[in-house]
């Protein structure tokens, strides 16, 4: 049964800079060795990201880049903008407002502090129960 689990941000260093959440999923993900797709929200979003999962942790490695080249087959973390196509890995990492399009086992929902920009996660969240997904909060 495919995973969905939503990450809501409650801790003050991940709503000052809630890509810091992202990178830790990421690390957890890379170490579990699970190939990973992020899918953000913009261009400028995914190249934030892309300069901070090399700067968040000195004593942390995590092979990435953003999609769109020879190396995407074989790169363990693909960060992907609206409008990039990327081959379907077996964990996602949404950041965008509508459910992870494509085929996978789990996938992983940022949700943001600001009770504004949570009714979109809401949703999601229906979504991913009414397909059949074993559905998770756990509150960072």
């Amino acid at each position: 049964m495919p995973r969905a689990d939503f990450y809501l941000i409650a801790k003050p260093r991940f709503r000052a800079e809630p890509l810091r959440l992202v990178c830790e999923l990421a690390k957890r993900a890379f170490a579990a060795e699970q190939p990973t797709l992020i899918l953000t929200r913009s261009q400028d979003q995914a190249e934030a990201l892309d300069e901070l999962l090399w700067a968040f942790d000195e004593d942390a490695f995590i092979p990435h880049q953003l999609a769109g080249d020879d190396d995407d087959a074989i790169t363990a973390v693909l960060i992907v903008p609206p409008g990039v196509a990327a081959a379907d890995r077996p964990l996602v990492i949404n950041l965008r407002d509508e459910c992870a399009p494509g085929l996978f086992e789990r996938v992983l929902e940022v949700v943001p502090a600001d009770e504004a920009e949570r009714a979109g996660s809401r949703e999601r969240w229906k979504t991913y129960k009414q397909a059949g997904f074993e559905v998770n909060k756990f509150d960072m």
